[in-house]
């Protein structure tokens, strides 16, 4: 697997992206002496008949120092965040090669099989399972009974419904009495590589193709 993009970008944040605290420092002083200067002229200017009092003074020095420390904060919570970016760009690296769920309905027959999963709202007194063609038809119902609330992992056995290799999709309709339950449905898929696109980090899946890495719900 090439790496290169995930690389450069992650070498690029740790050369340029990153404040150093010396940097920090020094663009606090910079501020500092800025203020410094511009109050020595004011008193310098003052109207001696009118000349500022000590209280005014204390307010702009504790203005200057709310001004430095804010910009420090700033600084620190860029960094921090680029340092979160580096990191989670190292973790979707152990995903290659290993299936994850993200939204979505799309299918593919393997070993005979479809795996998928779904989430209910709430829980629910039925729940039907539709199999669909390529072209939208419903080739197999199943009824998968009352299920609880969250994340639910089921198997269809494609039999001589559908071929091996069949692209198919799929939809859950979930009810509680006469009341329906909103249901999000998933699909199952392996990562073949990762890459940074437009700062965006990707995850190409076998199937699905590009996906946010954002989008990923679950490690199968």
């Amino acid at each position: 697997m090439d790496y290169s993009s995930l690389n450069a970008t992650t070498s690029s944040g740790n050369s340029s992206g990153l404040l150093s605290s010396s940097t920090q420092t020094k663009n606090a002083a910079e501020t500092q002496d800025r203020f410094l200067k511009l109050l020595v002229a004011q008193m310098q200017h003052q109207d001696p008949l009118n000349p500022m009092d000590n209280a005014q003074v204390t307010s702009q020095m504790a203005q200057i120092q709310q001004v430095t420390s804010l910009s420090t904060v700033d600084a620190s919570i860029k960094n921090l965040g680029m340092q979160l970016g580096q990191m989670q760009a190292m973790q979707s690296v152990s995903l290659v090669g290993h299936d994850v769920s993200v939204p979505g309905n799309k299918v593919r027959v393997a070993n005979g099989q479809v795996q998928a999963s779904f989430e209910l709202d709430g829980a629910a007194g039925a729940v039907k399972l539709e199999m669909l063609s390529a072209a939208g038809q419903v080739i197999d119902t199943v009824q998968l009974g009352a299920q609880g609330a969250g994340r639910q992992t089921f198997t269809w056995n494609a039999g001589t419904a559908a071929a091996e290799g069949a692209d198919l999709s799929y939809r859950i309709t979930a009810t509680n009495g006469t009341a329906p339950v909103n249901a999000v449905t998933y699909t199952h898929d392996t990562v073949d590589s990762v890459y940074n696109a437009g700062g965006r980090l990707m995850l190409a899946l076998t199937r699905l193709g590009p996906v946010d890495y954002t989008s990923v719900a679950a490690v199968n």
